[in-house]
């Protein structure tokens, strides 16, 4: 049996840094091809509208729509995918909502205010956007979990309503992503994808009104159009490849280990998957299991090659050198598989989401745990984090000064006003001030 050749690193090679910046490079730059492609097609949808949004979606589905009311999903057919899905699916699938949602109902917060001595009250009121956009990939690459999680934290949020788009190549349409629909209050239903949907979303067409803001995951064409229209609406992140990154001192079984690593090396062939460890025996065993496991794997060329190419064993010295990388990396997925991992938690600063001991493998938080499995990606966790609710709500400053307040204020407003060269602003200001 041959072995699979991955990267191995250690701390104490001179070279370490070197080789460590080579393996976090990732060009995320975007193919010009499909720039240009989705450039037309938003000009398109933008000048046309409805009829556009047909064109191309017959054109790249393969479908033969001759209007809109073809590309939209009634309420009915999503009640009945729910109801006709096998009941251990249903279960699954209910059970997994009512985690998530329990979970995302924590992350609400209300308004709160406050009032000075001089009666001027100062505060901040939490809105919840009107309207949202969800992306779901669809046919045969579909994802009902995204579904869960994009649009549960919207309607815990408030979001009064939620459009989702789901591209149905051929008229497949997946049950499972009617029924998480049906589940998380999902609004109406276009079955339409690509660039094309994503236009519709942003400027609004006669039959598919513009939304606020457009979250959730899709293919190249998918994340240029959402950069293309940010600024005309939100967008929740654009992505780059799945990560995993596993902390071990030894103690766990080298065969959960292989099978965590394979579960983001499974996405695709850019997604990268590293185990720092302090036992190079460990490692060893790890690699052992990859080997015997690898070949029972139906995605098995996907990982094979996400393996060869972004995956890496790196030897530590002990675990404050395991974490000082680990908050290097700052990756999307880091499991903490130590036998006493709790200690070791408050040290990592820059993580998407942390999976504390053996039992708690990252695929639990992709479905069912309950926190969002919607992360920040390529180092993005040093800045950013996981969807939630805050994500579907604005923040309003709220000031009312008192006529005591404004004596106050107005002349340290003026003061800086004037400094600034900006006299308007000064007397403005200064015209509230009592003689």
């Amino acid at each position: 049996m041959s072995t699979l050749a991955i990267k191995r690193l250690a701390t104490v090679d001179a070279d370490f840094t070197a080789k460590m910046d080579a393996l976090l490079a990732f060009e995320g730059a975007q193919d010009d091809g499909v720039e240009r492609t989705v450039i037309g097609i938003l000009a398109d949808i933008k000048a046309r509208g409805d009829l556009a949004v047909i064109e191309h979606t017959n054109k790249f589905d393969r479908l033969t729509a001759t209007g809109m009311a073809d590309l939209e999903l009634s309420g009915a057919e999503m009640q009945k995918a729910l109801a006709e899905l096998p009941a251990e699916q249903r279960q699954a699938l209910e059970a997994a909502a009512g985690r998530i949602r329990a979970y995302h109902e924590r992350q609400k917060i209300a308004g709160w205010s406050y009032t000075e001595a001089d009666g001027t009250v100062l505060g901040q009121m939490i809105t919840p956007l009107d309207r949202v956009g969800l992306y779901v990939p669809g046919g045969k690459a579909a994802y009902p979990s995204s579904v869960l999680m994009n649009a549960i934290p919207a309607k815990v949020a408030g979001v009064k309503e939620l459009i989702m788009v789901v591209p149905t190549p051929d008229g497949e349409k997946n049950a499972l992503v009617l029924a998480a629909a049906c589940l998380a209050g999902v609004d109406r239903v276009f079955t339409i994808g690509g660039a094309q949907a994503v236009g519709a979303l942003a400027y609004g067409t006669p039959t598919i009104p513009q939304v606020d803001k457009i979250v959730g995951p899709g293919n190249a064409y998918v994340a240029c159009a959402k950069r293309r229209v940010f600024g005309i609406v939100g967008i929740d992140m654009v992505a780059g490849p799945s990560e995993i990154l596993v902390v071990s001192d030894g103690s766990g079984n080298p065969d959960w280990v292989a099978m965590d690593l394979f579960s983001q090396a499974e996405h695709d062939e850019l997604a990268q998957s590293i185990l720092i460890c302090t036992d190079a025996a460990f490692i060893d065993r790890v690699q052992a299991s990859i080997d015997r496991l690898l070949p029972t794997m139906p995605r098995r060329a996907v990982i094979e090659t996400s393996l060869r190419d972004r995956g890496a064993f790196i030897l530590v010295h002990d675990l404050e050198e395991a974490v000082v990388i680990a908050n290097r990396v700052a990756p999307e997925h880091l499991e903490l598989a130590l036998g006493d991992p709790d200690p070791w938690v408050e040290k990592i600063h820059h993580a998407g989401a942390i999976f504390i001991g053996h039992y708690t493998s990252e695929s639990l938080g992709d479905y069912c745990a309950g926190p969002n499995h919607v992360l920040p990606t390529s180092g993005s966790a040093r800045f950013s984090s996981p969807l939630g609710v805050y994500d579907f709500q604005k923040r309003t400053s709220l000031i009312k000064v008192s006529q005591a307040g404004a004596q106050t204020l107005g002349r340290i407003a003026a003061t800086l006003a004037y400094g600034e060269g900006l006299p308007a602003h000064a007397k403005s200001a200064e015209f509230r001030l009592e003689s």
